[in-house]
Formats: C-alpha cells, sequence, structure tokens
C-alpha cells in the first residue's frame, strides 16, 4: 500500500474513533443512539434561538389567531397574509407617528394599504384601540395636507399633490373634481368620497 493511501486510512480511523469517543461522552444513560445533544442548554441569545423564534413567528396564522396592528411588533405584522416586513415596519411606522389604528380604516391610511389586501387581512385582524370618533366631513378646499393624509388610502404624498393641484388650479367645485388630481384614480376617490366636502 502506498504512504499516501496509509495515510490516508489512517487519519479516517482516528476520525472515527474521535467521534465515537464525543458520542460515548455525550451521552446519557439510557439514551439511545443518536440522540446526542451537543448544544444542551442554548443562552436566550444563540443563533438556534434565534432561528426557533423566526420560525415561530414565519408559521402561518391559525384559524381562530388574531393580531392587534395597533400593538404588535413588525415580526407579528408580518405573519399576515400578503404583508411583507417591509410593509410591516411601515405599518409600525405609521402607527407611532399617528397613534393606533382603532379600525380597518384607521390601517387603511398607510401607504401600499389597498382594498385587496385588506380584504385579505381582514379576517385576521382585532384591533384593542377604540376607533377615533366620526368627525364632519372635511372641507376639501380648505383641509391641511395633514388633514388630508387622515383619510383612508391618500398617504402623505396624495395629500401634497391635492393641496399643490388645489392651489395650482384653484378650489375644488366638487369632491369628484379630486379625480383629476395626479395619482387618484376612481378606486382612490371612492375611499373617500364620503370623508369629503366642498363648501
Amino acid at each position: 500500500m502506498p504512504p499516501a493511501e496509509r495515510r490516508a486510512l489512517v487519519l479516517l480511523l482516528s476520525l472515527a474513533l474521535v467521534g465515537q469517543g464525543v458520542r460515548w461522552l455525550a451521552t446519557r444513560p439510557g439514551q439511545a443512539p443518536g440522540e446526542v445533544e451537543i448544544l444542551a442548554a442554548m443562552p436566550p441569545k444563540s443563533p438556534l434561538a434565534h432561528r426557533d423564534s423566526l420560525a415561530a413567528l414565519a408559521r402561518p396564522l391559525g384559524p381562530n389567531e388574531r393580531i392587534d396592528p395597533d400593538q404588535a411588533s413588525a415580526e407579528e405584522l408580518a405573519r399576515l397574509p400578503k404583508v411583507g416586513l417591509a410593509l410591516a415596519r411601515a405599518i409600525v411606522a405609521y402607527r407611532e407617528r399617528s397613534g393606533p389604528f382603532g379600525g380597518v380604516e384607521g390601517l387603511d391610511r398607510v401607504p401600499g394599504m389597498g382594498p385587496g389586501l385588506m380584504a385579505a387581512i381582514g379576517p385576521y385582524l382585532a384591533f384593542s384601540a377604540a376607533p377615533a370618533a366620526p368627525a364632519g366631513k372635511l372641507d376639501l378646499n380648505s383641509a391641511s395636507a395633514d388633514a388630508l393624509d387622515a383619510l383612508p388610502g391618500i398617504g402623505p404624498t396624495r395629500a401634497a399633490s391635492i393641496v399643490q393641484y388645489r392651489a395650482q388650479n384653484g378650489p375644488f367645485r366638487a369632491v369628484e373634481e379630486l379625480g383629476r388630481v395626479p395619482g387618484m384614480g376612481p378606486a382612490a376617490l371612492a375611499r373617500v368620497r364620503d370623508h369629503l366636502a366642498v363648501r
């Protein structure tokens, strides 16, 4: 047998003996072979504990499980159907900036939340905060960008566009004219029509 093959054979036998020794030391009496647990006590910050927590957050929601957008973390919100981590973070950021949602109408104000997504996640939501008291209709010709931003589906960009359009073209004569503002399609107009008036 050539010397190179002899060295390889000795190395393999040495590794087998070391592995058997580790197994013998790590095995508890009465434990079946193959049930060796090298990392017995994992500290809370260990990579495997982190992996397990991520697996728990990635699991789909159960039929009776609900998530509270008024309190949930971004990781919990990302468990909702069709909601990724980026949108979940946007929801949390909006909540921290504007306060609790109080209901589906409040959540609808977050940029990126459309009617299809709202229908998909609606059955999995439970709000802990009381919904905001309904106010009178907002005057489209005097409302600030912040007030318009609070309407369902508007968001800061559309609100700024409405104020800019109003400044350039004069006051609106009817709520339907809001459809002329860039970015305001028929669906967006339908969502805010009942919240607006022209005075």
